[in-house]
């Protein structure tokens, strides 16, 4: 009888991989790799297939904007090209002006530091949602996403599973409770479990 840690073995095996990783984010805790994470949870807040988003995402540090003063010094039209390269129509337009005006106020409001916001909320997963609500295209999915993710840089977050990642888990027979799911992995593996769940749930 397979156990429930050899079935989360396997699933970390065969889908534990992060969307941070499948959009070639080296993530850590810095300004710049949270600031792609931030623009990747963008991408994905349109009804758009995930790996045309994660394409997309590479598609903007391949045009050289890793970090939101050089996505500013970018142009819409730019934006828009680089988008449509990685597959990203119909919603390239607008997504283009969002991300500009995302960067405007992470620089504004957080002098480009994503970790400005996390201190400003305390630390706390409710506050960060909060406030990561306040930039364009980041509604409760996206900021859901950035959560799940940045878990792994992020101790403060742990454990984090947000509603379709508990689906998974419950569709596997796993429990659908944060912390009962978290005792089936080492704290540093959580990011790469929820994401592997998010994808036992869409398959």
């Amino acid at each position: 009888m397979t156990t429930q840690r050899q079935l989360v073995s396997d699933l970390l095996r065969d889908h534990g991989r992060t969307y941070a990783a499948e959009a070639s984010i080296t993530l850590r805790n810095k300004p710049a790799p949270l600031f792609q994470l931030l623009t990747l949870s963008m991408l994905f807040a349109a009804p758009i297939n995930a790996s045309v988003a994660t394409a997309s995402a590479r598609e903007l540090w391949a045009a050289g904007w890793r970090t939101p003063q050089q996505l500013r010094d970018s142009t819409w039209q730019q934006r828009v090209d680089a988008l449509g390269r990685g597959g990203y129509r119909r919603y390239d337009e607008s997504t283009a002006r969002h991300l500009d005006a995302a960067a405007e106020h992470l620089l504004d409001a957080y002098a480009g530091d994503l970790r400005r916001l996390r201190d400003s909320a305390g630390g706390e997963v409710d506050g960060i949602r909060e406030k990561l609500r306040e930039f364009p295209r980041i509604g409760p999915t996206a900021a859901d996403i950035f959560c799940r993710e940045v878990q792994q840089v992020w101790p403060q977050v742990r454990p984090f599973f947000d509603k379709r990642a508990l689906t998974g888990a419950e569709k596997l027979g796993l429990p659908a409770d944060p912390d009962q799911l978290a005792a089936l992995v080492d704290a540093d593996q959580l990011a790469e479990l929820a994401a592997a769940l998010v994808r036992a749930d869409l398959a």
